[in-house]
């Protein structure tokens, strides 16, 4: 399995599909980093060489915020809402959704134990 990034992506997977294996890689940027390198996107993953990945951990690591750094950059975000208690912070607090998702009927356990959202009327 080739490692990149740190992460084992799958080898028998086509190279497009594998490296959206990695955190806040989708499939369009999978494509653009294809395209930057000149790999084909069709291509198996195993069928890269050691130069080939060296390539794709360079952009990765210059050109794209991923894995572990994304992950801390969204908690840092989530913690900033939090600490300046605006609605999407206290809805992050509660542990409820703060899209606008509705939350009579669904959303109820979503992260645990059940939520009171408001008291059912008598």
């Amino acid at each position: 399995m080739p490692r990149v990034v740190g992460i084992d992506i799958p080898d028998k997977k086509r190279l497009e599909i594998s490296l959206t294996y990695i955190y806040g890689i989708g499939r369009h940027v999978s494509n653009e980093i294809c395209a930057k390198i000149g790999l084909d996107p069709n291509m198996r993953a195993h069928n890269l060489s050691e130069d080939d990945i060296a390539k794709i951990n360079a952009i990765l690591t210059t050109q794209y915020v991923v894995e572990g750094d994304l992950r801390r950059q969204i908690q840092n975000n989530i913690k900033r809402l939090i600490s300046i208690h605006c609605y999407r912070g206290m809805r992050h607090r509660l542990g409820l959704p703060c899209r606008g998702q509705r939350t009579r009927t669904n959303s109820r356990t979503r992260k645990g134990k059940r939520k009171t959202v408001a008291n059912k009327k008598k």
